[in-house]
């Protein structure tokens, strides 16, 4: 089939991406934007790129990844789940490498809410003796 495509969704805090991967040259579009124009820290270029870069399949694939919600930091957390997860569909035979790499575990950290009777989440008021 010429027209394969291979979805998967990652989530990290608050951010949800989409991912579909069509065999290709290797560009990353990100909402309608290339990854150089959509992130600016080199960092969370690295973190997109790790799964392919693990498997080796860096210029197989061209993603094209929808996502919202969170930071920029939890959107590329996000793209990196959902990128592992279609990479799997695609060959399952690379599900351990990816698995001992902790790209298919779901990062379960989030905000902790703000309880009543306290500044923040944990943050009591000061305490005064007088």
């Amino acid at each position: 089939m010429a027209n394969t495509v291979y979805l998967g969704t990652g989530r990290r805090k608050k951010a949800i991406a989409r991912v579909r991967l069509i065999p290709g040259t290797g560009n990353i579009t990100i909402n309608k934007r290339g990854i150089d124009n959509y992130f600016g820290l080199e960092t969370l270029k690295m973190i997109v790129r790790a799964p392919l870069e693990l498997t080796g399949t860096i210029g197989k694939f061209d993603a094209l990844i929808s996502v919202h919600g969170g930071g920029t930091t939890g959107q590329a957390g996000a793209i990196r789940h959902g990128i592992s997860r279609a990479l799997i569909k695609a060959n399952p035979d690379l599900r351990k490498t990816l698995k001992s790499a902790g790209f298919l575990t779901r990062d379960p950290r989030a905000k902790e809410r703000k309880k009543y009777g306290l500044k923040a989440a944990r943050r009591a008021p000061q305490f005064s003796k007088r």
